[in-house]
């Protein structure tokens, strides 16, 4: 273990990876005893798609699954936060346990990714080092809960601070190709009823068997971000991508030029998938189409940072107006000046903020 990183406490934070995913949502978040909300004190000087914010700082969708959380992130110092991404139906979860530790042994590349992983309950490293899968499967309660949720969450929104609201489409039986490019504009129209600032469509969830990787079609990508922007109007639209091999960097290229004008940012990355394995080799996580997991922490932010400068070139080459928020092994305040130095616009962290509820201070400390 590094003898400068943070132990962890599965009983304090917004997520418990021993706990169920309803268990989390009925009960979470889990906050220390003695907490108390911090005091914000907002900074016109930093903006993110127009609106001012205390610090470009946050955390994206995955650990915040209801406005309880919303409410605990934004107490915390978090100020550009996700909702955990919603559906226009209700979805199940995937089965427990949906997050294990793996060892990425350093930085998680392509070439290792090609190999297993062992996926393990507990782990022996410190916070800056660890790596987790993710495998939800982004569950829905479906809107007749999330809107009116969301809606809350926006009551717990202060000055200088932003709430974005995560959506993405869902494959139905009978749906064609077009059916469920529709369907991302149908979640987003029901996000855009609440007043929610901006939202974002995922893109680059690895974790539904059914469902693929849409970030690497361009037909799909630039389809389903014409439609949500026709649904939504003027709220700013955000398109959260995979990451992209230097084999790619044509591809994405093409991608960013045709949905430049519907776009006003780009996040990335979300994961990497790999094959996650027990002791013996065999399937980690319970369940058909689970073999495959996105792994988060430590061991993208390789790839986090990567995307952030290929993104923030492209965007001074080509004058492209879109903002970049960076995600991906963003464990401490220095993981943050880093993606800042990239070129990220705002800085999002969900490992390392899920046990870490003081990572927000740490970071407005180095501001």
């Amino acid at each position: 273990m590094s003898s400068q990183s943070k132990t962890i406490n599965d009983e304090i934070g917004f997520y418990d990876p021993h706990k169920t995913f309803e268990d989390n949502f009925n009960n979470g978040p889990f906050p220390a005893k003695d907490f108390k909300p911090q005091k914000q004190t907002a900074k016109s000087d930093y903006k993110f798609l127009g609106y001012p914010i205390n610090s470009p700082f946050g955390i994206p969708a995955g650990s915040l699954p209801t406005s309880q959380h919303i409410k605990y992130a934004f107490e915390t110092g978090f100020d550009v936060v996700c909702y955990k991404t919603q559906r226009s139906g209700k979805f199940p979860v995937n089965q427990f346990p949906n997050v294990l530790y793996v060892d990425t042994d350093g930085d998680l590349t392509l070439e290792k990714a090609k190999n297993p992983l062992v996926g393990r309950e507990y782990t022996d490293k410190g916070l800056d080092e660890i790596s987790i899968t993710n495998s939800f499967g982004n569950p829905s309660k479906g809107p007749e809960f999330w809107v009116g949720d969301l809606k809350k969450a926006l009551g717990y929104e202060k000055d200088g601070q932003l709430l974005i609201m995560s959506v993405v489409g869902t494959i139905r039986d009978g749906y064609s190709q077009e059916d469920y490019y529709d369907d991302f504009a149908r979640a987003a129209k029901l996000a855009a009823s609440t007043g929610v600032k901006a939202i974002e469509i995922n893109l680059s969830c690895p974790n539904v068997a059914n469902e693929g990787i849409l970030c690497y079609s361009k037909d799909a990508v630039v389809s389903v971000c014409k439609k949500v922007k026709q649904a939504v109007g003027d709220a700013p639209l955000i398109v959260k991508f995979g990451y992209f091999s230097e084999s790619q960097q044509d591809l994405l290229e093409d991608i960013v030029s045709n949905i430049s004008e519907y776009i006003s940012a780009i996040s990335v990355i979300n994961t990497i998938p790999v094959a996650v394995v027990d002791e013996d080799g065999n399937q980690a996580l319970p369940g058909e189409g689970r073999l495959m997991s996105g792994i988060c922490g430590a061991g993208i932010k390789w790839a986090g940072l990567d995307m952030v400068k290929r993104l923030n070139l492209l965007r001074k080459k080509k004058n492209y107006r879109y903002e970049i928020i960076g995600v991906g092994g963003v464990m401490n305040a220095q993981d943050f000046k880093e993606y800042r130095n990239a070129g990220a616009d705002v800085v999002q962290s969900a490992t390392g903020s899920m046990w870490n509820p003081e990572l927000a201070q740490e970071v407005k400390a180095n501001l």
